[in-house]
């Protein structure tokens, strides 16, 4: 058994937890980094499951604080707003921001992932295990249990945080142990990822923005890679006559894309066997209470509060949480047992916001963005930014450029929609009022 008392254990050598190993051994502390996987930057990829990241201001945040901003995005690439792909007809754009200047960044996971890895693993204090997958856990000693290729091993810590996402296996041992609750929700909706290659060794389509083709039942991305690929994810029901399960003969596929997305054909020619051979991922929403227990054991990121991917946040989101954690160290002198109460207090209604807003941005997304309607909100809402600078800001400008918390967002959206509504009926108050003056004057 190796006891290592006065280290912090982080389970989980993702996003979430490289990070975290950066900033607690900026705090001097000693981290031990554990991965259930072998080292990542040594394999490739599971095939199917490498969703790209939009990486936006909350997560650059978080990075420009520990140095790694510039390092980490050097292959990232900016798209400033969205290409809707209709059945017929031309792609429009749609631009993110009033200005049309600020722009979400397309990154490979696995790419930000190995760079967060190499940053961490280089610093003073931090040591990696890698094919260690947590089986056991007492909160109370902060003794783990480890399967390993080598056979069962046992480690000590000060601290066991979780940064081992949404089927967090540090949570699993938590409810085990019935020291907390957990709910899953998962959507009917699965996720297959799909390749667009370059054409011509260039981009098959423009690379500045994320494409999407809104199908109402169905829903389909593409963000931009720098090899000049695009990697794309199709959002469809996981049963039924109009489902994955629907789908088996290569005719078959080749008939629903010519039908629902005509202009993908020609652009993915391993389509049939990308969407034959690669996996149907889930999409779900996890809430769990608490996210400690006694200041001994946390949860940060999706091991506490897993999202639906479609507002792009749930990597920002939990860059965010570790920067929280950060702050409430600071204020609480490293007092465990006291900061991650506190992270929990500050983060629990902010992660709640933005699971709620992400799942209705995929009714938005599949639903309303090639509606005309949709489009002539957008063009009213980006008047009033330009008309009303700094008072007026989008519910999307707010989330995705800015560090405004969560479920302050929401708050004020809820406000500026108040404001709205009462300006709007006094407008149709008033032209009615015109219009009845209007017509009495044409009567006398």
């Amino acid at each position: 058994m190796t006891q290592e008392r006065d280290e912090i254990a982080v389970v989980g050598a993702g996003l979430a937890g490289c990070l975290l190993a950066c900033f607690l051994a900026r705090r001097g502390h000693r981290v031990a980094l554990y991965e259930r996987r072998p080292d990542p930057r040594a394999g490739t990829s599971e095939r199917g499951r490498s969703i790209n990241l939009a990486l936006s201001e909350r997560g650059l945040d978080a990075l420009r604080r520990v140095g790694l901003d510039e390092q980490v995005t050097v292959d990232a690439l900016p798209m400033r707003g969205r290409m809707v792909h209709p059945v017929l007809g031309e792609p429009n754009f749609q631009s993110y921001s009033v200005a049309g200047d600020r722009a979400i960044n397309s990154i490979s996971r696995g790419a930000l992932n190995n760079a967060l890895l190499a940053a961490a693993v280089k610093l003073p204090g931090v040591r990696v295990a890698f094919d260690h997958r947590l089986v056991g856990l007492d909160p109370a000693a902060g003794t783990m249990t480890f399967e390993t290729p080598q056979g069962t091993v046992t480690a000590g810590a000060q601290v066991v945080l979780g940064t081992d996402g949404a089927g967090s296996a540090v949570r699993g041992q938590l409810l085990q142990h019935g020291l907390l609750t957990e709910s899953v929700d998962f959507l009917d909706y699965g996720y297959k990822e799909l390749t667009i290659p370059p054409l011509g060794g260039e981009f098959a389509l423009e690379p500045g923005t994320l494409h999407i083709w809104p199908r109402g039942t169905s829903m389909m991305i593409a963000l931009p890679n720098p090899d000049r690929s695009f990697t794309c994810t199709l959002f469809w029901p996981t049963h039924g006559t109009a489902s994955f399960a629907s789908l088996s003969s290569p005719a078959a596929i080749e008939r629903h894309f010519a039908q629902h997305y005509p202009d993908l054909l020609s652009l993915a020619p391993d389509l049939v066997d990308d969407y034959r051979n690669n996996p149907v991922g889930v999409l779900g929403t996890v809430r769990c209470d608490p996210w400690q227990v006694d200041g001994r054991v946390g949860l940060l990121g999706d091991a506490a509060h897993a999202i639906v991917p479609f507002y792009g946040q749930g990597a920002n989101c939990a860059f965010e949480d570790v920067v929280e954690l950060d702050r409430c160290l600071d204020e609480r002198a490293d007092d465990w047992s006291a900061a991650l109460p506190l992270f929990q207090q500050r983060r629990q209604d902010n992660a709640e916001a933005i699971a709620q807003m992400a799942l209705a941005n995929f009714v938005e997304m599949r639903d309303k963005v090639g509606s005309p309607v949709y489009r002539t909100r957008k063009r009213i809402e980006h008047a009033l930014e330009r008309a009303l600078p700094g008072r007026y800001v989008s519910q999307y400008e707010m989330v995705s450029f800015s560090t405004v918390p969560y479920a302050q967002v929401r708050r004020r959206v809820r406000r500026q929609y108040q404001v709205l509504g009462v300006v709007a009926a006094g407008v149709v108050a008033a032209v009615a009022g015109v219009a009845v003056a209007f017509g009495r004057g044409r009567r006398g």
